[in-house]
């Protein structure tokens, strides 16, 4: 698809409108992880910036004046945008490309204020999984992703990382209630959460990585690391 086109579509979108305006993601500075080309990031707020790992869409951003840098999703910190933090962060068609989901939520607050917003788009499986086999939901199972989620899933996934669920839904109206009769039959899902700065892992879980390296980024994020 060319980058024309990509631009088009997503100007043309209406669940990406619908968002947009809810979340006054216009005037807000975000950080697109994953900004392909910056088709999104062209419509956000003064001082967004889109990271990817692909350079002839770095080298594309230079040559159009978008702020498209290089950047690992699965090891974002500050050093990644000079201490910089966001007002919103948005992933579409990432989430289900990582290896480590719950580490990518948890450093995400490397880059956040106390009440920035998480906006995830995420392929999903759908309740009824004999739909699965329909082509509206041919690219949940796509053979280049690596996590699955269903609509439920996927909300623990973030909420159990330390951001506040304030919906999961596709978005294909502004109506929340007109919005959540569609969403048994939506393929992709938008949860939004908020950073929620108190969050801390249970006692029962810092027991079990006492003494544990791996585990220390992100105990040292969520400010833990002294109780192991």
């Amino acid at each position: 698809m060319s980058i024309q086109l990509r631009e088009e579509n997503v100007k043309s979108s209406r669940t990406f409108k619908n968002i947009r305006s809810l979340y006054g993601l216009q005037d807000k500075a975000v950080c697109d992880i994953g900004c392909g080309f910056g088709e999104y990031l062209r419509l956000f707020g003064k001082g967004s910036i889109g990271i990817t790992t692909t350079q002839n869409e770095i080298d594309y951003g230079k040559e159009n004046k978008l702020p498209i840098i290089f950047g690992n999703a699965e090891k974002i910190d500050q050093t990644s945008f000079d201490g910089k933090r966001f007002e919103a962060i948005w992933a579409n068609n990432l989430f289900e490309h990582l290896l480590s989901p719950h580490a990518f939520l948890i450093k995400l607050k490397k880059i956040s204020n106390n009440n920035t917003q998480v906006i995830l788009g995420v392929p999903v499986i759908p309740k009824i999984v004999s739909l699965i086999s329909l082509r509206w939901w041919r690219g949940t199972l796509a053979s280049n992703h690596v996590s699955f989620f269903t609509h439920k899933t996927l909300g623990l996934t973030v909420e159990h990382a330390g951001w506040n669920i304030r919906t999961v839904r596709p978005f294909f109206f502004k109506n929340k209630f007109l919005d959540m009769l569609c969403r048994p039959f939506a393929p992709h899902m938008y949860v939004v959460a908020e950073n929620n700065p108190d969050f801390k892992y249970p006692p029962k879980k810092l027991k079990e990585w006492i003494n544990d390296a791996h585990y220390a980024e992100l105990l040292d994020i969520t400010g833990q690391h002294e109780n192991c």
